[in-house]
């Protein structure tokens, strides 16, 4: 097992067996503490080649690879290490393999003092994992929860910063494209749909109200024309007669006949 680094320039490490780049580690800053106080807080910075970091004890295979970062002479913790575990699952739902981080350990001198637990950070098998936090603290959103409340696992925390990890088909010596853990539904992108969504309401409602005027424009013309509105029928009697005059006497000629209800008898008397 060989290993090399880099991490002043890029932050990064990878793991070699049998001549073939099996696990990529990826950070900016690593910060450790126990019972709030810090530990280790390590930056591309203030950490250079002259530090060393031992990964003799990482091994990989098919199933699952194992990244065990042992810190010489850094921080004030001596025998500091820390183990992560990537194991490889199969998807029915997504027909493909896909790994996963089970589990980040802290350890001194060998022992376990901690044990965080992970349910989302994962990724398919061909892509690497990025996020910008990984951290058991909250204000990170806690990806890392601690195993156990009985256990010391509550009075550590650790912190990674622009987190990326790759533990399988890694292909030249590089990461592959990254599955970042921002989610879908950021801050931003929530405020953006919720402008979308009220513009199209302030829209839905504008086209509503001129559908709406132009329909009360038709209904008041319809009010206002003289086919809408039926004459009454005196009225229209009074406009249908006609003056007739003989014989010093003024008679009234209906003329239309269906107005006219009157038999030839009642009509012969009214001549008279």
């Amino acid at each position: 097992m060989t290993h090399e680094s880099n991490l002043p320039p890029q932050s990064t490490i990878n793991v070699t067996e049998n001549g073939n780049i099996c696990i990529l580690f990826g950070v900016k800053r690593i910060t450790i503490t126990f019972k709030n106080q810090t530990q280790l807080d390590l930056t591309h910075t203030n950490f250079s080649l002259n530090d060393s970091m031992d990964v003799d004890e990482s091994n990989c295979n098919e199933e699952n690879s194992t990244l065990t970062l042992k810190f010489l002479n850094v921080g004030h913790l001596k025998g500091l290490a820390l183990r992560f575990l990537l194991v490889k699952s199969y998807y029915k739902q997504s027909v493909q393999n896909w790994f996963k981080l089970q589990s980040v350990q802290i350890l001194l001198n060998h022992s376990v003092q901690a044990t965080f637990n992970t349910s989302k950070i994962f990724a398919p098998i061909s892509y690497s994992y990025h996020c910008q936090h990984v951290s058991s603290l909250q204000k990170y959103d806690a990806l890392l929860v601690p195993s156990s409340s009985e256990n010391s696992s509550r009075l550590w925390d650790v912190t990674f910063q622009d987190f990326q990890i790759q533990g399988f088909n890694i292909e030249d010596g590089e990461f592959s494209y990254a599955k970042d853990c921002a989610t879908y539904f950021s801050p931003a992108i929530l405020m953006g749909l919720v402008m979308s969504l009220i513009l199209l309401l302030v829209l839905a409602y504008a086209l509503h109200m001129l559908v709406h005027l132009k329909s009360m424009d038709r209904h008041y013309q319809r009010k206002c024309s003289a086919t809408y509105f039926p004459r009454m029928k005196d009225n229209y009697l009074e406009d249908e007669r006609e003056p007739l005059r003989g014989s010093g006497q003024e008679f009234y000629e209906l003329r239309q006949s269906e107005y006219c209800r009157l038999s030839i008898q009642q009509c012969a008397s009214v001549s008279h």
